[in-house]
């Protein structure tokens, strides 16, 4: 085994924990399972693999990670999703460039993405590596709710062994996704007080559309890759729908607590006089 700690995050994940964990178990020395309350069998397939499972809810997302990473016992890190696995290729590789002493401090990887059994080759979808490989002393991630930003520091090298990645079960568990990241995107916006207007999200809507169509083949890929550009769009307005509505729910909260004010403070001047 080499000396690499593999650090999973996991919430109600029952139905790829195993096979998660089952591609790097007599691998890679530690497996870290950081695990946000599930509700479903996923801490007891997990405990099959590792004895190191810590219950922790999510606040954060970013803050979650970079708490999940800090428990690692190893100075090397490789951060997977419950729904990733790691292919044999990929595993030599990791262990050919650990091996060698590397001058870098962290590594790309490229990911296999997949919608149910098809492998989604274009659109931005393949290879979009990803800083899944790091020393644990020299990366972090940003503290925000969604879509965090990864930091680390210079210099990176990248992989090029395949992480496979069972994204989305279906078009429906695409669709329920992206309802959750989009209701997540408009409360980042919302909390950072963002000026949003609805002419920039039909422009960034349709941007998206083309660049992932057109700019990026999404066309090769059929109907799915129809789905997938329609989505990048659609992600876009929807997220501007939900801030909007948090900011019209603000401003009515915030008009009745001041009615609300002024009658309290009418129905005082009236008692005393």
């Amino acid at each position: 085994m080499i000396s690499l700690s593999v650090v999973v995050l996991t919430k109600n994940e029952e139905k790829n924990i195993q096979r998660c964990l089952q591609s790097v178990a007599g691998w890679a020395n530690e497996i870290v399972v950081v695990d946000d309350e599930s509700t479903d069998r996923t801490v007891d397939i997990a405990s099959r693999y590792t004895d190191r499972i810590i219950i922790r809810k999510m606040d954060i997302e970013g803050r979650h990670r970079n708490f999940a990473y800090a428990q690692a016992k190893n100075l090397w890190v490789l951060s997977l999703d419950a729904d990733e696995l790691v292919t044999e290729e990929l595993k030599n590789e990791i262990k050919d460039a650990l091996n060698r002493h590397t001058q870098y401090n962290g590594f790309t990887i490229p990911r296999k993405n997949f919608i149910g059994d098809y492998w989604v080759r274009y659109g931005g979808w393949y290879p979009s590596p990803q800083l899944k490989l790091f020393r644990k002393d020299k990366f972090h991630y940003e503290e925000v709710s969604v879509h965090p930003r990864a930091f680390m520091d210079e210099p990176c090298g990248h992989l090029k062994s395949d992480i496979i990645h069972y994204s989305y079960k279906n078009i429906a568990d695409f669709l329920s996704k992206l309802n959750n990241q989009t209701t997540r995107e408009a409360q980042k916006w919302f909390a950072q007080n963002k000026p949003m207007r609805l002419g920039r999200f039909i422009w960034r809507g349709l941007d998206r559309f083309i660049r992932t169509y057109i700019g990026r083949k999404g066309y090769k890929d059929g109907f799915i890759g129809f789905v997938v550009a329609f989505y990048a769009a659609l992600y876009q307005f929807i997220s501007y729908l939900k801030y909007r509505e948090l900011i019209l729910e603000s401003a009515s909260t915030s008009l009745s607590t001041s009615t609300r004010s002024i009658l309290s403070e009418r129905s005082e001047s009236k008692e005393d006089t």
